[in-house]
């Protein structure tokens, strides 16, 4: 039997929208396996934060002991610091963790404010070896903060762009939040005796 000129059309307009879909999913799922491998990659990194963040917590308290030792009147930093710890420790989101962070270095601001002022803390071989520790953890914390949100940046970028924002919207991917600092941590702390 012989398939006439409209048939022979006919399957071809079928066979070109079959090549379009599957051009379509094909790109789709190109945008698909990119956002997951970037959602991955960011909260990969956040995990990096937070072992930075338990690096410090550990720290703290050797220091906060040392410190102790050679200083009493000082109790309320301790007691701000230790308050901190604790709201880290019990945050559940990363907005929970980077205020009880932000809080955290608040106070290990004032601490560090109150080295200046105690000679015998400066000649302490064991608080300079514990401040000097906490110093490495500090720039550690910033160099992962800074991978934190250079992936965050890169992520938002292809959430937020043609043609990425149409997969994204329709994969139920959306813009993720940036590590932010506190507000005034800007600001030298202000220590008074």
């Amino acid at each position: 039997m012989a398939v006439g000129y409209r048939e022979t059309m006919k399957l071809s307009l079928l066979q070109w929208l079959g090549i379009a879909v599957a051009a379509l999913l094909l790109v789709a799922g190109t945008y698909y396996n990119s956002f997951v491998r970037q959602v991955n990659a960011i909260e990969g990194q956040w995990k990096q934060v937070e072992v930075q963040y338990q690096r410090r917590f550990d720290l703290i308290p050797n220091l906060v002991s040392a410190v102790k030792g050679l200083m009493k009147q000082e109790q309320t930093v301790f007691g701000d610091i230790a308050s901190a710890r604790t709201a880290y420790g019990g945050a559940t989101s990363v907005d929970g963790k980077v205020a009880a962070a932000n809080q955290l270095e608040g106070a290990l601001g004032r601490l560090l404010a109150i080295f200046e002022n105690y000679p015998q803390l400066k000649s302490d071989t064991a608080v300079l070896r514990l401040q000097d520790e906490l110093a490495g953890t500090e720039n550690r914390i910033a160099v992962e903060r800074r991978r934190f949100n250079e992936l965050v940046q890169s992520y938002n970028t292809g959430v937020t762009t043609i043609p990425g924002t149409l997969f994204a919207r329709l994969m139920g991917f959306s813009a993720k939040a940036y590590f932010q600092a506190a507000a005034g941590s800007d600001q030298a702390p202000n220590v008074e005796f």
